[in-house]
């Protein structure tokens, strides 16, 4: 399992040139949610994955694989409506890539973007462009499988 250092943002406005940059669309199903531990089947453009995230806030394990498609369609059928669909962008920035994601559906509305980082050191020296809104990485509202369940947080 390998960690994952990332942070998350509610976006104010979207950047100009949405278009330019590449995206996808994605739809994730959360199949089981416990306290610590979250298990998801993802398609991702033509891609099937299955992931185990554990922990919450900045640093989290992940451990992920590519999946077939049947086993992505078995998976999210245990997921009943626990399910997340959005637009992702891929945002070049300051030597990163920031990943903006607009959801639909339940979700539509909702703007977020996250960013990851080699260290909690370099997360720590991260200026935020001036269109990120306020951070929401230690807010478990604002996670996808809240998300997926709860909703969109009323602020």
């Amino acid at each position: 399992m390998v960690q994952e250092i990332e942070r998350k943002f509610r976006v104010k406005i979207l950047p100009e040139g949405l278009d330019q940059y590449s995206h996808k669309e994605i739809t994730q199903g959360y199949v089981k949610i416990t306290e610590n531990t979250e298990e998801r089947v993802r398609q991702k453009g033509d891609r099937y994955f299955h992931t185990i995230k554990t922990g919450s806030g900045l640093s989290r394990g992940e451990d992920e694989k590519e999946i077939t498609i049947d086993e992505y369609k078995s998976g999210l059928k245990n997921a009943e409506d626990r399910v997340v669909e959005k637009t992702r962008y891929e945002i070049p920035y300051s030597g990163r890539v920031i990943e903006l994601d607009v959801y639909q559906g339940k979700l539509d509305g909702l703007i977020t973007a996250e960013i990851e980082f080699p260290s909690v050191e370099s997360s720590n020296n991260f200026t935020p462009p001036e269109w990120f809104g306020t951070e929401v990485t230690e807010d478990k509202r604002y996670k996808n499988q809240s998300l997926s369940v709860e909703g969109i947080p009323s602020d």
